[in-house]
C-alpha cells in the first residue's frame, strides 16, 4: 500500500533478487532507472528507454550489472518520493549508522515539463548523507559486460563493453580510485556521485544539492497544473508523475513500461519487451491524463499517434519512441532472466501481428485531436478515410486481438468492436469538418457493426458477450472496454450481464481478473499467467456507469492498496501470494488508477463521463 512515510523494513531477497515491489523509478523523460530499497540501480537504458541496458541486473544478478551505493551490512531499508517528484530516497540502516541515498534523473534548471521538448541533462545523480553512526558506504559501478576506465578531469572516463557508442563521465566530492571502492563516513558527513552521457564536465561546478533542488522545483512546477479531487487523491498524484516518467517528452510518446522480460509469471515463456509505444496505450492515457489537468500531454500523445501513423505509411500497433519500426524479437541467451526465469527478449514480434483494433484506436485519437483544437490536413485525412474504408471490412478476418495471442486468429469481438470506433469517429470527423467522405456509409456500416456485435457474440446459454464474434460463451476481459470505447452501453442489458459474468468467471480472487481462461482460450504459448491489473480497473468502470457505485468504491479501494509502499504497480499481480508480476511499473494499471478514480468522483458529484 502506498505510504508517503513508509517505516523501515527488513531488506529479503527471492531467488538472489529484490521482489519488483522493492524498487523506484526515476526518470527524466528520455529514460529510466529502477532503484532497489537495498541502493542498487538494477535497471536503466541508455542514451534511452529502449536502447541497450546499461546496468540489467535485474536480468541477472551476476552479469546484467548494477550502480550500488549502500553501507556494506544493510539490515532494513525504506524508500519514499519526494512529494510531487520523480526524486527518490533511499535510507539504509547499518548496524553502525544510517545513510540517506537521494537518486534522481535531472532536470535542467527552470525546465517546463509541459513542452514536447528534453528537460533532462543527461545524468544521474545518486547523493549520500550519513544521518547517523559511521558507515563503510560501498561503491560498486558495474556496467553490464564491463568498462573501459581511465582518469578524466575531475573523474572517470567509463567506455562500456557493450555501448560504444556512449562514453560516460563518473565524478564525485571525494577521490575515486576506480569503479569499485569503499568510503568510512561519520554523521554528517556526505559522498556525491554524477554520472554523466551527454557531455564531459572539465570546468563545471559540481553542486548535487543544487541540482537536485532544481529538479525537484521542475517536477513540483508540473504538477501545479494536476486538477484532481476525488478518492485515493494521493495515489492519483503519484500515478500523474509514474506516466510523466513513462513518456518521452520529446516525441510525446509513452512507453508500455520501462522495462523489458520480467516474467508473467516466473518459468513461463510470456516474458516480453515492452519498452515501446503502442497507439492503443495512447489512447487510454489521453483520456486519463486530459481529466487531471495535463492537456499538454495527452495533445502531445495526440500527436505522436497522428505523426507515426502518417510518417510510417501505414497503421502499426506499436512503434519506437521516435515512432520508428519496433525491432526484431531476439533471445539474450547469456542473462539467465528475472529469478532465473528466463528468456530474455529484445524486441517484440508482435509488432507485425494484426490487430484490427488499431484502425479505432488511430481514428480515435484523430476525433480527441479535432477536439481539443488541432487541424487535419488534406494528406491526413486521406490516409484516416482510407482506414474507415479498410476496417468496414477488417473485422471480418482472424486476427491477434488485443492482447496479441501468438496462436492461429481468431475473429476478436473487442477487434470489431474497434472497427465500430474507426467508422464511427470517421463519420464525425467528415460531419464537422465538411470533408469529402462517404459519411453516410461509414454511419450505417457502424451501426450495423454495433447490432452484429451485440447479436453474433450473444451466447444465449452462458448469458453473456463472448470473447469471439462467433458467440461460444468464452470470455474475455477486454469485453468490459466496450463500454469504455462507447462501442455498447453499460447499461445494455447484455453489457451488465457480461459485465457480471466476466467478475464471476474471470475473478482471480481480491478483486483481480484474469484475461482470459487459457484452458478455454489458448494463446499459443505454454502455461498460464496472473490477474491482470487494468481489467479490474475497467470492472470499476463498468460497475459506476451501471450505478453500482458502492460495489465500484470498494473494489477501487482493493486495488489501489496493491500498490506498492512507493505507489507503484505492475502489469499483473499473482493471485495467491499478491507479488507483482510482468513488466514493471506498467503504464496501464496507472492510467487505470487514475481513470477509475476520475469516474468515481465524478459519479459522486453527479456528473456524466
Amino acid at each position: 500500500m502506498y505510504d508517503p512515510d513508509p517505516p523501515f523494513r527488513l531488506v529479503g531477497r527471492r531467488g538472489g533478487y529484490l521482489p519488483l515491489e522493492d524498487h523506484g523509478l526515476i526518470g527524466d523523460g528520455a529514460t529510466a532507472a529502477l532503484v532497489g530499497l537495498d541502493g542498487s540501480i538494477s535497471w536503466m537504458c541508455l542514451p534511452r528507454f529502449d536502447s541497450e541496458p546499461l546496468f540489467c541486473g535485474l536480468l541477472d544478478r551476476a552479469r546484467g550489472g548494477y550502480f550500488t551505493v549502500a553501507p556494506e551490512d544493510v539490515v532494513e531499508a525504506r524508500q519514499r518520493y519526494e512529494p510531487d517528484t520523480g526524486v527518490l530516497v533511499t535510507e539504509l540502516r547499518g548496524r553502525t549508522g544510517t545513510v540517506r541515498v537521494t537518486d534522481a534523473l535531472v532536470l535542467r534548471s527552470g525546465a517546463d515539463l509541459t513542452d514536447d521538448a528534453p528537460a533532462g541533462r543527461a545524468e544521474l545523480v545518486r547523493s549520500a548523507l550519513v544521518l547517523d553512526g559511521t558507515v563503510r558506504l560501498r561503491v560498486q559501478v558495474r556496467p553490464r559486460g564491463g568498462a573501459e576506465v581511465r582518469p578524466l578531469f575531475s573523474g572517470l572516463e567509463v567506455r562500456p563493453s557493450r555501448l560504444r557508442d556512449v562514453r560516460l563521465h563518473l565524478r564525485s566530492n571525494r577521490p575515486l580510485a576506480g569503479l569499485d571502492g569503499t568510503h568510512e563516513l561519520r554523521q554528517g558527513e556526505r559522498l556525491d556521485l554524477v554520472l554523466s552521457w551527454g557531455r564531459f564536465h572539465r570546468h563545471h561546478r559540481f553542486d548535487t544539492e543544487a541540482i537536485l533542488r532544481t529538479t525537484a522545483e521542475a517536477w513540483r512546477r508540473w504538477m501545479e497544473h494536476f486538477d484532481y479531487a476525488g478518492p485515493q487523491e494521493p495515489l492519483v498524484r503519484r500515478a500523474a508523475v509514474t506516466l510523466k516518467m513513462c513518456d518521452d517528452w520529446a516525441n510525446g510518446s509513452l512507453v508500455a513500461a520501462p522495462t523489458s522480460s520480467l516474467p508473467a509469471p516466473l518459468g513461463g515463456v510470456r516474458n516480453w519487451d515492452y519498452r515501446y509505444a503502442w497507439v492503443r496505450d495512447a489512447a487510454f492515457a489521453v483520456f486519463a491524463l486530459r481529466r487531471i489537468g495535463f492537456h499538454g500531454e495527452a495533445h502531445a500523445f495526440l500527436g505522436w499517434v497522428l505523426d507515426a501513423f502518417e510518417s510510417s505509411g501505414r497503421p502499426r500497433i506499436m512503434y519506437d519512441v521516435a515512432g520508428g519500426p519496433v525491432p526484431d524479437e531476439v533471445e539474450d541467451g547469456e542473462l539467465e532472466g528475472y529469478r532465473g526465469a528466463a528468456p530474455v527478449r529484445w524486441g517484440n514480434g508482435a509488432a507485425d501481428q494484426r490487430q484490427h483494433d488499431v484502425y479505432g484506436e488511430i481514428l480515435d485519437c484523430a476525433d480527441q485531436w479535432l477536439r481539443a483544437g488541432g487541424e487535419i490536413q488534406p494528406t491526413l485525412w486521406a490516409r484516416l478515410a482510407r482506414l474507415a474504408d479498410t476496417a468496414e471490412h477488417a473485422w471480418q478476418q482472424p486476427d491477434q486481438g488485443i492482447w496479441e495471442v501468438r496462436s492461429e486468429g481468431r475473429v476478436f469481438t473487442y477487434s470489431a468492436g474497434l472497427c465500430q470506433v474507426a467508422l464511427d469517429r470517421a463519420a464525425t470527423i467528415g460531419e464537422r469538418l465538411g470533408l469529402p467522405a462517404p459519411i453516410g456509409r461509414w454511419r450505417a456500416s457502424a451501426d450495423k457493426l454495433r447490432g452484429l456485435i451485440l447479436e453474433q457474440s450473444w451466447d444465449e446459454d452462458a448469458k453473456t458477450l463472448s470473447a469471439h464474434l462467433d458467440g461460444g460463451g468464452v470470455l474475455d476481459a477486454s469485453l468490459l472496454a466496450l463500454p469504455l470505447r462507447q462501442v455498447v452501453p453499460a447499461g445494455h442489458p447484455r453489457m451488465v450481464a457480461t459485465t457480471m459474468a466476466v467478475a464471476e468467471r474471470l475473478d482471480a480472487g481480491g478483486g483481480l481478473l484474469h484475461r482470459y481462461l487459457h484452458t478455454e482460450s489458448p494463446d499459443g504459448l505454454a502455461g498460464d499467467e496472473g490477474a491482470f491489473v487494468l481489467c479490474s480497473f475497467w470492472l470499476v468502470d463498468n460497475l459506476i456507469a451501471q450505478g453500482r457505485q458502492e460495489e465500484a468504491e470498494e473494489l477501487y479501494d482493493s486495488l489501489c492498496a496493491r500498490a506498492s509502499q512507493l505507489g507503484l504497480l505492475s502489469e499483473q499481480i499473482h493471485p495467491s501470494t499478491g507479488e507483482f508480476m510482468g513488466n514493471f511499473p506498467q503504464a496501464f494499471s496507472h492510467i487505470g488508477i487514475i481513470a477509475s478514480g476520475v469516474n468515481l468522483a465524478r459519479a459522486r458529484s453527479g456528473r456524466a463521463r
